[in-house]
């Protein structure tokens, strides 16, 4: 097996196992599962396993490529035409091929699934012009942040309820496995013509705009489309008695999700495929990795969406269901926190996400510092998502409050972190989400009787935006460190060119007691070390260790025969023995 591929299912292990766990512990204790549901479960979990390695992998190699490579030939061609056409087809085509998308269709009753779609696709494209034109023309993220989500609270406040939570949760599942990697890496090529020093930081935010399409042109929706005649239809768990039917279960819906897959990837290659003719001409190799890299992510997302659809689903239902349905249905609260902390590092657009932070800015933002703010965004917002559906507190008395503070901490952080916040918004509710903690909060709401359009939906906006708020007080407390480190460095006094310690002793001959380290040079003979002995002739008492060089007679340990005077040396009085130890840096012997 391709050690790479080795690598990322290694990595998807790590990140899978920590939620199976804590499910299979909840349904051996507390809310014990049917049998059925359990091995759906287990076998969900290790399609899910296999099926993220292959997707990284092919992100990596493939859709990051394409990304990059397209945006890059399109900020060349200074068609402003052109580039806004361009990324109003690719917003619109991808999206319309997006798996989230087209499960959280399928679960909302207040929207035909195509009109749901189409509206959201729509606004990904408009968003991704715009997006483009903010790198074009530099203009601060922030302030567009601020103008279109106050756009789109005054929206809310005209738009039934059935619609508010559906087109928050939209703006969340539309950033994906199949859009993140693409639109991460269209950032990155349509700033690479850019020679100034915000042009990382500006490869950035992409994908939070591209949030925002999808809930304002769905609010627009709720404006003038009615939304009665559709019913919540509850999730029917699948029952399963024997072995054959567990494989006829996942086998006969593979083949749907690998023609969802076949869908998306399909328009992707065939836009990567016109550039390759007319404008990109990449050589054989190049080709050939990147056509290797889009088998990987069929192989990989059609594996994935078949586990989490056919195994997460129903168990992220039945543990709701039951949870809130204990006589301390508060528990429900913590439990859905610990599941929420570990479930964010299943998701795959989170893991391309992390990478290419940590690759734009030399490390400096960590995989790992990502990851914990992740998991503690999404921690935080699962805990509050219960709250909710446990009280039928209003949606927008989280939402406006928490973007409220995530748009003023905008002002406090680098703009390079309040890029990175916003986008990870859109890449922590990706799939697991929309097919494991959406049901959950479903059963959980069927349990006590809530409304599920208006309490259990919004769990995926909750989850898009927490991350907002932790990734930036990150970016408060490295501004912080970084500060003070500033500062120690300043308050430093000046080293002097040359380090010299010097112990003073009494002795006649400094000469032959020096204690000479020889820095590594060009020359083998620079890279002796010598100890001298004292005594008349030096020569002979010099042990010398030759440093591996061109001649290995240059390794030979010498060491001179003791004479007569040797004792009688070591035993006169020296003026004065030094021990210099000198540092080597360019002239002046640093």
């Amino acid at each position: 097996m391709n050690k790479q591929l080795k690598l990322k299912i290694r990595e998807s292990l790590d990140a899978v196992v920590p939620v199976t766990l804590i499910v299979l512990v909840l349904g051996m204790t507390i809310v014990p599962m049917e049998l059925s549901t359990l091995v759906l479960f287990l076998v969900g979990a290790a399609f899910l396993i296999v099926g993220m390695g292959f997707f990284t992998l092919g992100a990596d190699m493939a859709m990051m490529s394409i990304g990059e490579q397209v945006g890059t030939q399109l900020t060349r061609s200074k068609k402003l035409w052109l580039i806004v056409i361009a990324c109003f087809a690719i917003g619109v085509i991808v999206t319309m091929a997006e798996p989230d998308l087209q499960v959280l269709a399928g679960q909302t009753p207040a929207v035909p699934d195509m009109v749901l779609i189409l509206t959201v696709a729509v606004g990904v494209g408009l968003f991704l012009v715009l997006s483009f034109l903010r790198i074009l023309f530099a203009w601060k993220l922030s302030w567009m942040l601020i103008f279109f989500y106050a756009v789109v609270f005054i929206l809310s406040l005209f738009v039934p309820d059935a619609f508010l939570a559906v087109a928050f949760d939209s703006g969340g599942v539309t950033t994906g496995p199949i859009t993140v990697p693409f639109i991460l890496a269209l950032g990155v090529g349509l700033t690479t013509v850019r020679s100034d020093k915000n042009a990382d930081n500006d490869s950035f935010g992409l994908v939070a705009l591209c949030s925002i399409g999808p809930i304002l042109s769905v609010l627009i929706l709720g404006l003038i489309y009615d939304p009665q005649g559709g019913s919540y239809t509850p999730l029917t768990l699948p029952q399963i008695s024997h072995t054959r039917e567990l494989w006829l279960t996942f086998g006969s819906a593979m083949p749907d999700y690998l023609h969802e897959v076949l869908v998306a990837i399909v328009p992707i290659l065939a836009f990567f495929l016109f550039f390759q003719i007319f404008f990109l001409k990449l050589r054989r190799h190049q080709l050939l990795k990147i056509l290797i890299g889009l088998l990987y992510t069929l192989i990989g997302l059609t594996l994935f969406l078949t586990g989490v659809n056919i195994g997460f689903m129903p168990a992220g239902h039945s543990i709701g269901n039951q949870l809130a349905g204990l006589s301390l249905r508060w528990v429900i609260v913590p439990l859905g926190m610990l599941i929420g902390y570990y479930i964010v590092k299943a998701e795959p657009a989170v893991a391309v996400l992390n990478k290419q932070v940590e690759d734009i800015t030399g490390g400096a933002i960590s995989q790992k510092m990502m990851m914990t703010g992740l998991s503690v965004g999404m921690a935080a917002s699962l805990g509050l998502s219960m709250v909710r559906v446990l009280t039928g507190i209003s949606l927008m008395w989280f939402l406006i409050p928490g973007y409220l503070l995530a748009v003023g901490l905008s002002f406090f952080v680098p703009d390079m972190f309040t890029a990175i916040a916003f986008d990870s918004g859109g890449v922590a509710s990706g799939p697991m989400t929309a097919t494991f903690l959406l049901p959950f909060a479903m059963g959980a709401c069927e349990a006590v009787g809530g409304n599920i359009q208006t309490d259990a939906f919004g769990v995926v906006a909750m989850v898009a935006m927490t991350p907002l708020i932790m990734i930036q007080l990150i970016g408060l407390l490295y501004q912080w460190k970084t500060k003070r480190m500033h500062a120690a460095a300043v308050a430093q006094p000046a080293r002097s060119e040359e380090e010299i310690i010097e112990f003073a002793a009494s002795g006649e001959n400094s000469e032959d007691e020096i204690i000479a380290f020889g820095a590594p040079g060009g020359d083998s003979e620079d890279e002796i070390i010598e100890f001298g002995v004292p005594g008349e002739d030096p020569d002979d008492e010099i042990i010398e260790f030759g440093m591996p060089g061109d001649d290995q007679d240059e390794g030979i340990v010498e060491s001179g025969p003791p004479d007569e005077n040797q004792n009688k040396a070591q035993n006169n009085n020296r003026d004065e023995e030094i021990i210099e130890f000198g540092v080597s840096a360019g002239e002046d012997g640093l």
